[in-house]
Order: structure tokens, then sequence, then C-alpha cells
């Protein structure tokens, strides 16, 4: 088993989960920063966060953002904050306006896939333009990868500078319509990962019933994980989940059961490369 500390992101909110859905989905600021907090406390180290409207549709309004990160500062003192630039909230460029705002890191897709209803359309300009703010604020990407070829991409922008290395790449499976949780496909991914980008750090999201499957894969062979109500609003097909904070601690019970130490703020940050300093 690996003895290096896994990095347990929680995805809080995202753009799709309503209160219909689950009431513990948190929709405002004030819910987010506290739901984060309680997450912290089980174990997470990168809060992953899209914000919302009053009325629960996704948003990219910066405004919100920066209340956001500034709780979370607060609130989750160490915290790594990762921004979603995801294509469901804004088009174009209003995807990164909320950039300036230095988070530590934010997403990055660096190409399109099927989703269950449609295109997420992440074109080559567009792309480039993510990145390039990225690196001008200096924040590190979350490459998120939905199709082998993301993880081609990602390792060819590092290759010529248009990315920061090293890497980190995020593995999302489990969305119809783009890549199942199949575990011989898992290990392709992480063979390809290691051979076109020997540093880098990868971890993994399962969508809906697969989160616990792909969080369990993470853990076992060395990753990180990604937990959290956007992905998954359920415990089991029948119990939904009380909390961000109890998929958190399914995962730190994961991690007990294949003996990874569970990383700190302090070890996630020296694992990814960022300050250790907490931001004023």
């Amino acid at each position: 088993m690996s003895a290096k500390p896994c990095i347990i992101c929680v995805a809080i909110t995202g753009s799709l989960p309503t209160k219909a859905n689950n009431p513990a989905v948190p929709i405002t600021v004030a819910e987010q920063v506290e739901s984060t907090q309680e997450a912290f406390e089980a174990g997470a180290t990168i809060a992953h966060c899209h914000v919302r409207n009053d009325d629960q549709t996704p948003s990219s309004d910066p405004e919100k953002f920066g209340r956001l990160l500034e709780g979370l500062r607060e609130h989750c003192p160490g915290m790594i904050v990762q921004f979603s630039t995801g294509g469901r909230s804004g088009a174009g460029q209003a995807r990164g306006g909320m950039l300036p705002l230095k988070p530590d890191m934010a997403s990055l897709t660096v190409g399109s896939n099927n989703f269950p209803t449609r295109v997420y359309e992440n074109p080559p300009d567009l792309v480039d333009w993510l990145a390039s703010e990225m690196l001008t604020y200096g924040i590190k990407p979350e490459i998120e990868a939905f199709d082998l070829s993301h993880i081609v991409q990602a390792a060819k922008m590092a290759e010529d500078g248009r990315l920061a290395t090293p890497l980190y790449v995020q593995f999302v499976m489990g969305v119809k319509n783009a890549m199942p949780a199949d575990e011989p496909i898992f290990d392709f991914y992480i063979e390809t990962l290691k051979r076109l980008a020997p540093d880098a750090e990868w971890c993994a999201a399962g969508i809906g019933a697969s989160q616990i499957t792909i969080n369990e894969w993470s853990v076992m062979k060395g990753g990180h994980a990604r937990t959290g109500l956007e992905d998954n609003v359920r415990l089991d097909k029948g119990t939904l989940a009380a909390s961000n904070a109890a998929l958190v601690s399914r995962v730190t019970e994961l991690c007990d059961e294949y003996e990874r130490p569970v990383a700190t703020w302090q070890e996630a940050r020296a694992i990814l490369g960022l300050t250790e300093s907490v931001p004023a």
C-alpha cells in the first residue's frame, strides 16, 4: 500500500444538484462555507467550488466567488480553494472571470466530450486563454480528464509551456456518454499519465453510484480522491447523504482500510507545490 498521504477533495455544490435532490446541498455562500468547514474538519483539504444564484441556478459571478473565497479562508484556514471554470455556469471567457481573485487552484478541462444531454464544449482557443490566465495569476490547474485524449493534451500543453508543471490530473468517470467507471480503463489512465508526465499527481472522481467505487480505486492505487454532493447526493441507493462531511468520512474510512494517511492541509500543499502560508 502507498504510504503517500491521500488528498481528499470535496466538491461541495456543483451546478446541477438542488435541494429537491437532497436538502443538504449548500446553495448560498453562507451554506457553502458552513458545509465546507464541516468537510474540512472531517479530512478534506481541497474545496472544489461553484456558486449559485438565489434560485439555485448556476452562476459565474465573480462577486459570489469572492465572498465564498473570503469565507473559506476565514473559516477553513489552510484549506486549498479550487474554483470551477466549467461550462454549465457561463460561456466563453465568463468561465474564467473569477480567476483574478487568485484562488489556489482552478479546474481546467482541455478538450470537449459528451455529457448526458449535451456536448461539453472546450474549444482550443478558450482552453488556451484559461490556461494563460492561470499562469498569469499563479493558479495551479486541476486538469479534469473526461477522456483519454485530455490526458494526452495536458501533457502536450505542459511540454510546450502552456501549463506549469508538475501536472495535477483528475480522472472523471461515470458520466453518462463519457468514460464509464471501468477498472482496466482507470489503470490505463494511470499508466498513460505516468508515461507522459512522470512527475504528475493524480486524483479521480466518480459520478453518482460510481463515487465510492472510484474513491476505493484511488485510495488503493496510491492516488488522491474526490467526493462531495456535486457528484453524488447519496450514501447508498436508499439513503441520502446527510452532508458533504459524511461523504468525506467514507473516504477517510477507506484510507484507514488501505493504511493510507489522510493528508493534512500542510501535506496537501506540499504535495501540490503550493505555498504553505495561508493567504491573507
